[in-house]
């Protein structure tokens, strides 16, 4: 009797654990954040893109800095491609001002199960962007989505030229005072002086 019970005891045991490692093993599994790379004026990231409940695939973003744009593609399973590009126009949409230095910075999330997020972040400016991919309205190809752009800190105000500094002109030797003229304007020098003459003008009438 004692023995039958331990049996039955150890066989709810063993069903009990293999029901839990049927559900923890079956639960969906977040999808993991996808790896980055970047070279010179080029970063690519990679993330999951949920294109409906029965397909989810790996979507690749990729941002261009001399073009100033956002690309961003999901690849076909079945086929084994890419649907096209899709992209966004950051010029306008960080208010970037002509020839402005920049600095983006980009990185994935996950945020779903099967859905990744991508996070842009541009320095100068202080603007944080949250984008998706999925399929358009049409059903082909794929959109890139815009969820929410936020500020983390005010814009860097552009540095103010400083242009040269003027030439001053050159400053000469001290100008010297005017030498007065004996009795003109100098007190003391408008009456006679002990032993000078003053000088009388004559009329040449009376000579």
């Amino acid at each position: 009797m004692r023995v039958s019970g331990v049996v039955s005891g150890l066989g709810v045991g063993l069903g009990l654990g293999v029901f839990v490692a049927f559900l923890y093993l079956n639960q969906p599994k977040p999808a993991a954040a996808g790896s980055n790379d970047r070279y010179e004026d080029y970063v690519m990231v990679t993330g999951a893109v949920n294109i409906s409940p029965r397909l989810q695939t790996d979507g690749v973003w990729l941002l261009d800095y001399k073009s100033g744009k956002l690309l961003g593609t999901v690849i076909d399973k079945a086929l084994g491609k890419i649907v096209g590009w899709a992209e966004v126009d950051l010029v306008s949409e960080f208010e970037v001002a002509p020839k402005q230095d920049v600095h983006f910075m980009m990185t994935t999330g996950w945020v779903s199960s099967g859905q990744s997020a991508l996070y842009v972040a541009e320095t100068t400016t202080g603007k944080f962007g949250v984008y998706t991919m999925g399929p358009p309205p049409t059903g082909t190809g794929v959109v890139i989505r815009r969820h929410d752009m936020s500020t983390f800190r005010q814009a860097a105000k552009p540095a103010v030229p400083v242009g040269p500094i003027p030439e001053m002109a050159p400053v000469g030797p001290a100008a010297k005072p005017p030498i007065p003229l004996p009795g003109v304007g100098v007190p003391g020098l408008g009456q006679p002086q002990p032993g000078i003459n003053p000088v009388e003008a004559v009329d040449p009438s009376k000579k």
